[in-house]
């Protein structure tokens, strides 16, 4: 993994903690939520104030998310709204945290200028003992303070203001007046600089989870249904309960509730340039694990490679070859059913709000398209790496830093967006082909 780390593809863009105040405020925070401490005096945290180098301090890696469930939080500054979130146990911590920091900014960039921000995401279940559980996250509501409890404070000396203004004889009230007083002195004048943090409650909807080997639920859709990673979850609420091998299955179930559409529909990308890279990713999977060297190579060089040893080729390479003919220049329409192999690598998620959890399945589907299985399952992907060959490993992480990492939000609109401008309409009769029966051929039942 040293070369992903190096190349800032593993543990980027984390916020460092590195002055003695900064590492006094982490702290106080984290002996507040766990009653540890840390002897480090320099560390990178994520978007929840989580850090591997306090985890190894700690011998805990979960020491803010125990059980996985009701994660925990530090704010040191609104700054880390754009770090990662590492090792995610449900794809929507990360959103939920970005959203109460936005909603919050002003009033958190007051309060860690002095302190660190405490909090949890609460829900109502407290272990994961079994898939059913999963089910019973039915909300998650943030709660969040400093470790000196300026926001509880706050709003006991916003009471005691009202109480003095609207009671009867209150100004004579000393005791009313001393608890105004001592409270003041810790939050400043709330009349004027209210310190307040916005609640925020969010409804579990459709997400992912790492529990269980990975599960991908989908419960608010005309057709819901859970998938598994590495098996079907038994005894699930659910109608269907399914896993990576039921490809005809999920393909029904992603088709019947719009959740996907065809690559060569798709407005406003470069088709060809797409399909040709997914075919260079499975050429290199081949070629390494062949032993072959691709240190240096051209795309001429992948071509006389392809060719060279296209019987070495899988049918996913051969599949998406006669797609990009047909994109390029017309004529004979391949026929890809959905238990072909290259059937989920022709398929993007539609324009719906569930778009990065059907890319994320997509990316475990088609798992050769490594850009893909790195944007959008940064799980997969590392675990997926740690045991390919050298060299696949050395090309991967070339292309991703010098291809992805130069403009993460260009790739990331090039591949998934969907609000780029319309392109010129195809011919009648290929439109009317697609539209009948997508770029897979019918659906075998």
């Amino acid at each position: 993994m040293i070369r992903l780390i190096q190349s800032g593809l593993m543990y980027g863009n984390l916020f460092h903690v590195a002055s003695p105040a900064l590492v006094e405020r982490y702290n106080r925070a984290l002996e507040h939520l766990t009653a540890k401490r840390t002897r480090l005096t320099d560390f990178y945290i994520d978007i929840s104030g989580f850090s591997p180098e306090v985890g190894d301090d700690l011998n805990d890696p979960l020491y803010l998310n125990h059980n996985g469930v009701n994660r925990q939080f530090i704010l040191l500054s609104t700054e880390q709204r754009k770090c990662p979130l590492l090792d995610a146990k449900f794809s929507t911590s990360r959103p939920i945290l970005q959203r109460f920091i936005a909603e919050n900014e002003a009033a958190l960039f007051a309060l860690t200028a002095r302190d660190a921000v405490a909090g949890e995401l609460v829900n109502s279940v407290y272990d994961v003992s079994s898939p059913a559980r999963l089910f019973d996250l039915r909300a998650i509501t943030v709660e969040a303070d400093t470790t000196q409890g300026t926001v509880r404070n706050a709003q006991a000396l916003a009471d005691k203001v009202d109480t003095f203004l609207g009671a009867e004889d209150a100004w004579f009230d000393d005791v009313l007046i001393a608890e105004m007083i001592e409270l003041a002195g810790q939050t400043g004048d709330v009349t004027r600089n209210p310190v307040t943090l916005k609640p925020l409650t969010v409804t579990n909807g459709n997400f992912w989870t790492a529990h269980f080997g990975g599960l991908y639920i989908f419960q608010t859709l005309d057709h819901p249904a859970v998938i598994g990673s590495t098996a079907a979850p038994q005894d699930v609420p659910m109608p269907q309960s399914l896993d990576l091998s039921h490809r005809n299955r999920i393909a029904k179930f992603l088709n019947d509730n719009a959740l996907v559409e065809p690559i060569v529909k798709a407005r406003g990308i470069d088709v060809a340039a797409i399909l040709r890279q997914k075919m260079d990713f499975v050429l290199v999977s081949v070629a390494t694990e062949a032993g072959i060297d691709l240190a240096g190579s051209t795309r001429r060089d992948m071509r006389l490679l392809a060719r060279n040893h296209s019987k070495l080729l899988p049918e996913t390479f051969h599949a998406l070859g006669k797609l990009l003919a047909w994109v390029e220049h017309g004529g004979t329409w391949p026929r890809i059913a959905s238990d072909h192999p290259a059937y989920f690598y022709t398929l993007r998620a539609a324009d719906t709000p569930d778009a990065e959890l059907v890319n994320m399945l997509l990316a475990e589907l088609g798992p050769l398209d490594v850009r893909q299985l790195f944007i959008c399952h940064k799980q997969a992907f590392y675990a997926a790496y740690a045991g390919w060959p050298e060299a696949k490993q050395e090309y991967v992480a070339r292309y991703l830093e010098a291809e992805y990492q130069a403009d993460k939000v260009g790739a990331r609109t090039a591949l998934f967006g969907h609000d780029a401008p319309m392109e010129p309409p195809e011919p009648p009769r290929q439109r009317d082909l697609i539209a009948r029966v997508g770029p897979w051929g019918a659906e075998r039942r």
